[in-house]
Protein backbone atom coordinates (compact mmCIF):
# COMPACT_ATOMS: atom_id res chain seq x y z
CA UNK A 1 0.00 0.00 0.00
CA UNK A 2 2.12 3.29 -1.34
CA UNK A 3 -0.87 5.30 -1.71
CA UNK A 4 -4.96 5.72 -1.37
CA UNK A 5 -7.33 7.90 -3.28
CA UNK A 6 -9.98 9.06 -1.29
CA UNK A 7 -12.44 5.94 -2.45
CA UNK A 8 -9.77 3.97 -0.61
CA UNK A 9 -9.63 6.29 2.69
CA UNK A 10 -13.54 5.58 3.05
CA UNK A 11 -13.02 1.91 3.00
CA UNK A 12 -10.17 2.28 5.28
CA UNK A 13 -11.84 4.66 7.41
CA UNK A 14 -13.98 2.93 10.14
CA UNK A 15 -10.22 0.98 10.85
CA UNK A 16 -8.58 4.10 11.41
CA UNK A 17 -10.90 5.33 13.79
CA UNK A 18 -10.74 2.30 15.58
CA UNK A 19 -6.73 2.28 15.34
CA UNK A 20 -7.04 -1.20 13.74
CA UNK A 21 -4.67 -0.39 11.21
CA UNK A 22 -1.08 -1.26 10.83
CA UNK A 23 1.43 1.21 11.40
CA UNK A 24 2.66 1.47 7.31
CA UNK A 25 -0.98 1.84 6.45
CA UNK A 26 -1.69 4.30 9.08
CA UNK A 27 1.00 6.28 7.70
CA UNK A 28 -0.14 6.02 4.17
CA UNK A 29 -3.38 7.19 5.32
CA UNK A 30 -2.52 9.99 6.99
CA UNK A 31 -0.60 11.01 4.22
CA UNK A 32 -3.62 11.75 1.96
CA UNK A 33 -4.91 13.17 4.73
CA UNK A 34 -2.46 15.66 4.83
CA UNK A 35 -3.38 16.36 1.28
CA UNK A 36 -6.72 15.52 0.48
CA UNK A 37 -8.93 18.50 2.16
CA UNK A 38 -11.89 16.54 0.74
CA UNK A 39 -11.11 13.60 2.90
CA UNK A 40 -9.99 15.49 6.37
CA UNK A 41 -13.92 17.12 5.67
CA UNK A 42 -15.37 14.03 5.51
CA UNK A 43 -13.22 12.12 8.03
CA UNK A 44 -14.62 15.19 10.54
CA UNK A 45 -18.10 14.49 9.38
CA UNK A 46 -18.24 10.97 9.63
CA UNK A 47 -16.41 11.52 13.47
CA UNK A 48 -19.84 13.71 14.29
CA UNK A 49 -22.05 11.31 12.48
CA UNK A 50 -20.75 8.41 15.40
CA UNK A 51 -20.72 10.62 18.17
CA UNK A 52 -24.23 12.05 17.50
CA UNK A 53 -25.50 8.52 16.87
CA UNK A 54 -23.49 6.98 20.02
CA UNK A 55 -25.36 10.35 22.00
CA UNK A 56 -28.97 8.80 20.80
CA UNK A 57 -28.17 6.07 23.82
CA UNK A 58 -26.79 8.07 26.54
CA UNK A 59 -29.83 6.93 28.73
CA UNK A 60 -30.71 3.65 28.20
CA UNK A 61 -33.95 3.74 30.07
CA UNK A 62 -35.47 6.26 27.92
CA UNK A 63 -38.77 5.44 26.58
CA UNK A 64 -39.65 5.75 22.66
CA UNK A 65 -41.84 8.58 21.74
CA UNK A 66 -45.37 7.14 22.80
CA UNK A 67 -46.68 7.59 19.48
CA UNK A 68 -44.67 7.04 16.14
CA UNK A 69 -45.73 9.55 13.53
CA UNK A 70 -47.96 7.39 10.67
CA UNK A 71 -45.62 9.25 8.04
CA UNK A 72 -42.37 7.82 9.24
CA UNK A 73 -44.09 3.89 9.75
CA UNK A 74 -45.30 3.92 5.93
CA UNK A 75 -41.72 5.39 5.09
CA UNK A 76 -40.03 2.85 7.05
CA UNK A 77 -41.71 0.10 5.66
CA UNK A 78 -41.60 1.14 2.34
CA UNK A 79 -37.70 0.88 2.43
CA UNK A 80 -38.23 -2.43 3.64
CA UNK A 81 -39.92 -3.70 0.57
CA UNK A 82 -37.83 -2.50 -1.84
CA UNK A 83 -34.24 -2.44 -0.54
CA UNK A 84 -31.46 -1.25 -2.46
Amino acid sequence: MNELTCRDVVAFLADYLDGDLDPRARDVFETHLAVCDACVVYLRQYEQTVRLGQSAFDDPDALAASRVPDELIRAILAARRFPG
